[in-house]
């Protein structure tokens, strides 16, 4: 294998609990490939694996409380967007991972269509999929017309 020397200027570094569950996890749910790992030799740790999704690379590892690596206890307040061709094909192949579905597939005001599940290991994903470019103007009209609107149902 050639030496991996190229990464993005921000790639998200997933803590995990049960690191060798997530990565089949995230290979099934969500197809991503997995570069590489390095498992620590007597306890079976990954202390560092490499995936990508669409070419875009995050990267994991188990929980070292030694260094102060620890997974999210519940669920993590960080929530991973995803770009996918199809929301709902992604959303359905997630769901029969194991994915609980936190939103189903809905278009949204600004443009995409959207879902959004919890993974098994405490992170949340939202799935999006661009169906029309919607300008940040137009977008602030949608956005404010939507809470307008959920302010009259709240109140009524």
């Amino acid at each position: 294998m050639e030496p991996i020397t190229t990464f993005a200027a921000l790639s998200p570094y997933l803590v995990v609990k049960k690191c060798e569950e997530a990565i089949e996890f995230y290979r099934r749910a969500l197809g991503a490939e997995e570069r590489y790992r390095l498992t620590e030799k007597g306890t079976g740790r990954i202390g560092h694996a490499e995936m990508t999704i669409y070419g875009a690379l995050f990267m994991l590892s188990s929980e070292y409380p030694e260094m102060g690596m620890m997974g999210s206890e519940g669920k993590s307040p960080v929530r991973l967007h995803l770009m996918v061709p199809d929301v709902d094909a992604a959303l359905e192949r997630a769901k029969d991972a194991g994915a609980t579905v936190i939103r189903p597939a809905t278009d949204e005001f600004y443009g995409h269509r959207a879902a959004c599940f919890d993974d098994p290991f405490g992170f949340n994903w939202l799935l999006s999929q661009e169906k029309e470019a919607v300008s940040p103007q137009e977008m602030q009209r949608r956005y404010d017309a939507m809470m307008d609107e959920m302010a009259v149902k709240k109140a009524g």
